[in-house]
């Protein structure tokens, strides 16, 4: 994959909402016609979804949003920490159980349990995940422009579906800022996600970035090169994504959304 100034840069759909809670049902009303639209085309849908502050209000709008046939929603969790317990309140399984799986009565999923054995839990799940490209992924931006747990220098190079990954000081220190743990020792220093050209391999991006915290990454990702320094910046180069933003987190951007 060309990096930089080589590769092309394509249209984002930018869309900016006043606040937090339009942008979310929009960017929800998007999400769940990607879904009918991949059933009603092949009798199943394959969606990616991503966890954290940021997706709150987002999840509970699309699980309330009517006729989404849920049924056949075929579900790929974006990253989990290595290590972490699912009873522990950081969690991204049972934050995916509790926000997204039970809510909306999703009956096919593939959680990544990294508690024990990582490897093997990327290795089983992206052997799933690599028989069919996902119709529609559901991500954030974080702080640190990272998409999923790819944090800065991002590996835009490896084919594997799901990777092991360190995560940086400002990651560690997004996740303490959200209320996730107490401290940054707290934090895992190790994740599986989901990596950058597997992403890619959607059909349809949906991202969902709100608040005033997200900007200068927002602004990176649109505004910078694209890099492995601002790992977002990499959506440039996908022909179908839609980016939500409220008016906090398009704050700094030179041509308003």
């Amino acid at each position: 994959m060309r990096q930089n100034g080589d590769v092309p840069s394509l249209p984002i759909r930018v869309k900016t909402y006043e606040d937090r809670v339009t942008m979310s049902r929009a960017a929800a009303a998007a999400a769940a016609a990607a879904i009918r639209s991949a059933v009603a085309e092949q009798g199943s849908a394959r969606i990616v979804a991503a966890t954290g502050a940021s997706q709150f209000d987002f999840l509970a709008a699309l699980t309330a949003a009517s006729g989404v046939p849920w049924r056949d929603v075929e579900m790929f969790h974006l990253d989990e920490y290595v290590g972490l317990p699912i009873d522990h309140p950081a969690s991204f399984r049972r934050y995916l159980l509790e926000r997204l799986i039970t809510p909306a009565g999703i009956t096919r999923y593939h959680l990544l349990d990294a508690e024990h054995d990582a490897a093997g839990a990327a290795a089983r799940v992206g052997a799933l995940l690599a028989e069919r490209a996902p119709d529609v992924a559901f991500v954030g931006i974080g702080e640190n422009g990272h998409l999923a747990f790819n944090d800065p220098p991002a590996d835009f190079e490896t084919d594997e579906p799901y990777i092991i990954v360190s995560l940086d000081e400002p990651c560690r220190r997004q996740q303490v800022g959200e209320g996730w743990f107490a401290s940054n020792e707290d934090v895992p220093e190790r994740a599986i996600t989901m990596s950058i050209r597997q992403i890619l391999k959607a059909e349809a991006i949906v991202a969902v970035v709100p608040e005033a915290r997200k900007a200068e990454a927002v602004r990176a990702c649109l505004e910078g090169a694209i890099s492995p320094m601002a790992p977002a910046s990499i959506l440039r180069t996908h022909a179908n994504v839609s980016l939500f933003l409220d008016t906090q987190s398009a704050a700094l951007l030179k041509t308003p959304a």
